[in-house]
């Protein structure tokens, strides 16, 4: 299993732990903005979440850095391990990043000062899920 937050470093099953320092495992820089139809296409997992009752599952394989801010550059807190589940609280516009999921600078609050990259979580959408979080 490896523990990931962009995509391009080793697989899921070496193990190796990465973080955002070669080439394969870099920022994505595109300053595409959410569309219209990405916010639609998250209004029924946004009731669900604001019910506080959905749960999202991880990328399958991979343990998952939490981090303290929406960035790589921000405090490593822990780390998810492989085949947990997240309640999203609220979610905010950050670092870009691609994993298995894609490419976004979308990232997921889990709990209070915990961050994942919204890349390695299931969420059905590419766009929002859960209300933005207030600064």
């Amino acid at each position: 299993m490896t523990t990931q937050e962009f995509a391009g470093s080793a697989g899921p099953d070496t193990g190796a732990a990465t973080d955002v320092d070669g080439a394969a495992n870099t920022a994505v820089t595109d300053p595409a903005a959410e569309t219209p139809t990405e916010a639609a296409a998250g209004a029924a997992p946004l009731a669900a979440a604001l019910a506080g009752r959905t749960t999202y599952p991880l990328a399958p394989g991979y343990r998952v850095n939490v981090r303290q801010g929406a960035g790589t550059n921000t405090a490593l807190v822990r780390q998810l391990p492989a085949g947990a589940q997240v309640q999203i609280r609220c979610q905010t516009r950050g670092q870009w990043v691609a994993g298995p999921y894609g490419s976004s600078n979308i990232w997921d609050n889990i709990a209070p000062g915990e961050y994942i990259s919204d890349t390695y979580v299931h969420t059905g959408s590419d766009g929002m899920v859960a209300p933005s979080c207030m600064s």
